[in-house]
């Protein structure tokens, strides 16, 4: 039996430009990267060498603090470079695709192993990286025990990836994930979908289903955590992509890791708005530009929702979380007495501002300007209207700023990660980067306590 969750703080933002439920091979990517700024916290030592040959599977690099941290190829190919920063530090490796893919044998899993020898196998496998943990929204501790693990299988953020489809039919890899993360913990594992959705994930054994309604950020993991069991000093909570899911099943039940996403292509720069099939780490370029994004045009290329992800070049690579690749207009025009015109193109919470209130079901065309410049924060109370944690906003924010780690520590900063703070910084009038400083805050405490 289901447990029912209706979140009535909160935005929908409807954006033109929704990606229409068929599924496409993408174009073979000839190169892929793997990225280790996408692992937050991650200290990465190399293992495969610059012109070796890997396996799709095969170790890349390992965690400095932690040696049993495997993160893998998703690919098999040659390794053609190995992108260096300041003080050598590697900010991307670079793999040829081979013709035909090879992949390394971690061996069929007996489902019913004991905790350890699953940890072992699924740091051994690379699939560790997908099990993130709270506090601190980083990659889980294996030497932990979560009191919970929580996924969400509901997606309600702008242009998002619609879960239920892409996940039709992986209800043999979804259960053989959950069967084994069951036993990683002593507590449940917490699944949330939509109210009147037809999920895969609906019908799982060994998990507590919630089913969740109301406006965005309804479908974020961070919302289900607080509503169901919030974290407290001491206490850890473990998140997975439901999507993560099929990667972790299909290992366990074939031994490959198969790095497969099915990845919507949305915004309203995109002329045909629709799925492709492709892996992760693969570029952007095989998916964009036969959907009449101009090469040249002046778009943003965001691997992610328009929320919380990450600005891309044309010629740059998914990253290795997102199952969304969204296009829009660069929003570097200056709109002149921008401020002093009656507003019908924009969204807003407010009523004092745009005129969207009166057309609910509109969808918007929004490009990526602010509409302002950096300020000091105004004190509005409009970060409480669309914010639905028991948490003060605006008072952790401030405690972030001036790391104030007690301060922090009490209003609930173990339970938050920067993509429960990205509506509050949509509408934020002082254009404040409130999930730059949530990640800061996060650091500051993990260094400090963590």
């Amino acid at each position: 039996m289901s447990k029912d969750i209706r979140i009535k703080k909160g935005l929908d933002i409807k954006l033109v430009g929704e990606a229409e439920k068929t599924t496409e091979n993408a174009i073979v990517s000839n190169f892929y990267s793997v990225q280790p700024e996408d692992f937050h916290s991650i200290i990465p030592k190399l293992v495969s060498k610059e012109g070796s040959h890997v396996k799709a599977g095969e170790t890349l690099f390992y965690n400095k603090d932690n040696e049993s941290m495997k993160f893998v190829s998703p690919v098999s190919g040659k390794i053609s470079e190995v992108k260096r920063g300041e003080r050598r530090r590697i900010l991307a490796i670079k793999i040829t695709a081979d013709k035909e893919q090879t992949y390394l044998d971690h061996g069929k899993f007996n489902l019913d192993s004991d905790a350890e020898t699953i940890k072992t196998h699924l740091l051994e496998s690379g699939c560790w990286t997908f099990i993130k943990q709270r506090p601190y929204d980083v990659i889980a501790k294996p030497d932990s025990e979560p009191k919970g693990i929580f996924i969400s299988g509901y997606a309600s953020a702008p242009l998002a990836a619609d879960l239920d489809y892409v996940l039709a039919g992986k209800e043999a890899e979804l259960q053989a994930a959950v069967n084994v993360l069951s036993k990683l913990t002593s507590g449940d594992v917490h699944v949330s979908v939509g109210k009147s959705s037809n999920s895969p994930l609906s019908n799982l054994e060994n998990i507590t289903l919630h089913k969740v309604s109301g406006p965005h950020p309804s479908g974020n993991v961070g919302t289900l955590i607080n509503k169901v069991d919030p974290v407290n000093k001491g206490e850890t909570v473990w998140t997975i992509n439901a999507q993560d899911l099929v990667i972790i099943g299909e290992l366990l039940l074939t031994g490959k890791f198969n790095a497969e996403r099915i990845v919507a292509l949305a915004g309203s720069s995109v002329q045909k708005p629709r799925y492709f099939k492709t892996k992760i780490g693969s570029e952007v370029a095989t998916m964009i530009y036969d959907n009449g994004v101009e090469k040249d045009g002046n778009d943003r290329i965001i691997s992610g929702n328009v929320l919380t992800g990450k600005r891309v070049a044309p010629d740059g690579y998914l990253d290795y979380y997102s199952n969304v690749l969204t296009v829009i207009p660069e929003g570097d025009d200056y709109e002149f007495f921008g401020w002093n015109k009656p507003v019908f193109d924009k969204i807003s919470p407010s009523r004092a501002l745009t005129f969207s209130w009166l057309t609910p079901k509109k969808k918007y065309d929004l490009d990526t300007n602010t509409n302002g410049e950096h300020r000091a924060f105004v004190i509005t109370g409009s970060y409480e209207e669309v914010f639905p944690l028991d948490i003060y906003p605006l008072q952790i924010l401030k405690a972030c700023m001036y790391k104030d780690l007690d301060e922090m520590e009490v209003l609930g900063m173990y339970e938050v990660a920067p993509e429960d703070f990205a509506l509050t910084e949509f509408i934020c009038v002082s254009k404040q980067p409130h999930q730059k400083i949530i990640r800061e805050g996060l650091d500051v405490m993990l260094q400090e306590i963590g």
